[in-house]
């Protein structure tokens, strides 16, 4: 299993807490961000990536400000919250490196696509401490994973090659010809081995959906070993996340990843509304969040396993 190096690992601490669990705001999406802004797909169409900037601005400066970590996209954040002072001093940013939205190969699976020129280099110019790259994989069909699998480790290639963080993520789906039923019941086995797929590509830090039982959040604690992992929230609502994340921690989390079930409901085109939304509810939300966090436990970074370097100065 491959360990962060010591750059890594000063990415990975500057991502989490003073508890060191990570605790980080998502809000890198464009897609799904338009469509809780407007139901109409008329209306959608008309939400520039700069309307979507002044969003995501919001939610850095409101509430990203209050966590350690924010979730950034490079086409209608980044480099302006930076530019603009919007992006706490002592809050780090993670940059998406996946496009919004998937192409469909001809037997239908869903083919992960990258924001074009944004690489590990490109992170570091854009004041990024690490990158996220998130791609679709089912761990069942294995030819439906051949052009995800192979983006996977290009990322990690080259932010391995430029020494930088990258937090690597991955979705399930539901197939055509699929039931909800069969493919619900598949969900903890399908993120027990899209995790196992991912390590094996070389994953130092993981954001994975929630598997579904204890059991399977600890077979994937014990499957990661000394690699971190984040549990995404995935748009459930805030009480249903806080029960997930709970169990998910009691057994083996290392913290949170969590977005649209923090501020889904807050967000509008009238920036009043959001950012007073943003102060209260979500705030208050990633206030209860973080409750759970402390309450379940972590490690402190002292405690956490050395890199590679440490061990060869040691000896």
């Amino acid at each position: 299993m491959t360990k962060m190096t010591t750059a890594e690992l000063r990415g990975y601490q500057q991502i989490c807490g003073q508890d060191g669990a990570i605790m980080a705001i998502a809000c890198d999406q464009r897609g799904g961000m338009r469509t809780l802004l407007a139901a109409d797909p008329a209306e959608q169409a008309k939400i520039t990536n700069d309307m979507l900037g002044d969003t995501k601005s919001d939610i850095t400066r409101y509430l990203a400000s209050q966590a350690s970590c924010v979730l950034l996209d490079p086409l209608c954040a980044v480099p302006r919250v930076v530019d603009e002072a919007v992006l706490s001093r002592d809050t780090a940013l993670l940059i998406g490196l996946d496009a919004s939205g998937f192409d469909v190969s001809p037997a239908g699976y869903r083919l992960s696509r990258l924001v074009p020129g944004i690489g590990a280099r490109r992170v570091r110019e854009l004041g990024g401490t690490g990158g996220k790259i998130m791609v679709y994989l089912r761990a069942d069909r294995p030819e439906a994973n051949e052009h995800n699998v192979a983006i996977l480790r290009q990322c990690i290639a080259d932010f391995a090659q430029e020494d930088l963080l990258l937090v690597v993520e991955f979705l399930t789906y539901q197939v055509e010809g699929e039931s909800l039923e069969d493919y619900t019941a598949k969900i903890p086995w399908l993120v027990e081995e899209g995790t196992r797929i991912s390590l094996e590509c070389g994953a130092k830090v993981l954001k994975l959906p929630y598997p579904g039982t204890p059991e399977a959040c600890a077979r994937i604690s014990s499957m990661a070993g000394e690699v971190p992992w984040a549990v995404l929230s995935a748009g459930v609502n805030h009480a249903t996340f806080l029960g997930q994340v709970e169990i998910a921690m009691r057994n083996g989390a290392s913290g949170v990843i969590a977005g649209r079930s923090l501020w889904k409901d807050c967000i509008s085109l009238d920036r009043d509304i959001q950012r007073e939304r943003l102060k209260t509810i979500a705030v208050s939300r990633l206030r209860e969040l973080q409750a759970v966090i402390e309450t379940t436990g972590r490690k402190p970074l002292s405690a956490r396993p050395r890199t590679e370097g440490q061990r060869k100065q040691k000896s």
